[in-house]
């Protein structure tokens, strides 16, 4: 079905651009600046790349400009874009490109005058808790908790799977594996089960370091492992365990991220937390020890409907959230 086509007019008509991009590529989504319904997103192919000045603005621009085009042609060619918004993985240590790039693109090409430029964290937080203090844990290959009483930010783990991202599905993936080779050699807290899943995966076990350890990706070659140790929790107290730790990482990122108060709330978003009760059912227990009296609450959106948050807010004439050198931006 063709998207219905909104027409063109004056400022009620006007439009904002959300843009989320992440490892998996770049999404991009057009809304209403008056009350951010979403018009339409759509996605666009490949992660964008890095170079010697961080994430490039070039690829990004050629990933984007295109789609806002298309969709803007779909929705009214004619309706003024108020404000763009941009949450990028990487913003806050390889941004600096793409801040210096990205206004003035937007503003040539859409006639933009405010921009939001946002770490993904940020955008996650958003979409998830919109102007509520408290604290989100974006789960899915690393993982990363941000929280905020509204005047500052609270960051914790975040650093990569060699430094951090404790709990993550690479944390999670890494220890099964290890567990998987601890069993190969009749090492003791071995699993025999998640032995024979990575060899399912991977082949021989032998050959899994020479698999992995060449692998530009191998965050995500460890991630993939994650679901294996979830399905096999349920028959195995190895598997079990290794959830029950990364539950008590992830509720520790939690706690180091959430603003003390009686209106914090958490929420938990991303891929990480489909493992399911394995995971979520001793996380519930590790952050009412931690966080007592904090409630844990539903993601209201993911981060593309962050990003189109900010973009409706600066819209409107300022962001509801704390604004950071590193983490977000106005420009």
């Amino acid at each position: 079905m063709e998207p219905r086509n909104e027409g063109a007019g004056g400022p009620a008509d006007a439009v904002v651009v959300g843009i989320d991009s992440g490892g998996s590529g770049v999404r991009i989504a057009l809304a209403r600046a008056a009350d951010g319904t979403l018009l339409e997103r759509v996605a666009a192919p490949g992660p964008v790349p890095t170079g010697p000045g961080g994430i490039r603005a070039d690829r990004f621009l050629e990933s984007v400009l295109p789609a806002v085009a298309a969709l803007r042609e779909r929705h009214g060619a004619g309706r003024p874009v108020r404000a763009a918004a941009v949450g990028a993985a990487g913003m806050a240590t390889l941004g600096e490109e793409l801040r210096a790039v990205l206004p003035g693109a937007f503003a040539e090409a859409w006639g933009v005058r405010g921009t939001a430029l946002a770490a993904d964290a940020v955008t996650a937080y958003a979409g998830a808790l919109g102007a509520r203090p408290g604290a989100v844990v974006a789960g899915g290959t690393g993982l990363i908790a941000l929280g905020t009483d509204l005047t500052g930010w609270r960051r914790a783990d975040g650093w990569g799977h060699l430094l951090g991202d404790c709990g993550s599905g690479a944390w999670i993936g890494r220890a099964g594996l290890e567990a998987a080779m601890r069993a190969h050699d009749g090492r003791r807290g071995g699993s025999p089960a998640l032995l024979e899943r990575a060899e399912k995966l991977h082949g021989p076990a032998a050959g899994l370091p020479a698999a992995l350890y060449p692998r530009a990706d191998r965050p995500a070659v460890l991630a993939a492992f994650a679901p294996e140790v979830g399905a096999a929790a349920a028959g195995d107290p190895v598997a079990a365990g290794i959830l029950e730790r990364a539950a008590e990482h992830v509720a520790d990122a939690a706690e180091a991220a959430c603003p003390p108060g009686p209106e914090s709330v958490v929420a938990l978003t991303g891929g990480l937390f489909r493992l399911g009760e394995p995971l979520l059912a001793p996380l519930r227990a590790a952050l009412a020890e931690r966080l007592p009296g904090v409630r844990t609450v539903a993601p209201s959106g993911d981060p593309l409907d962050g990003a189109v948050t900010l973009a409706t807010w600066l819209a409107a004439g300022g962001v509801r959230l704390p604004e950071d050198p590193a983490l977000l931006r106005l420009l």
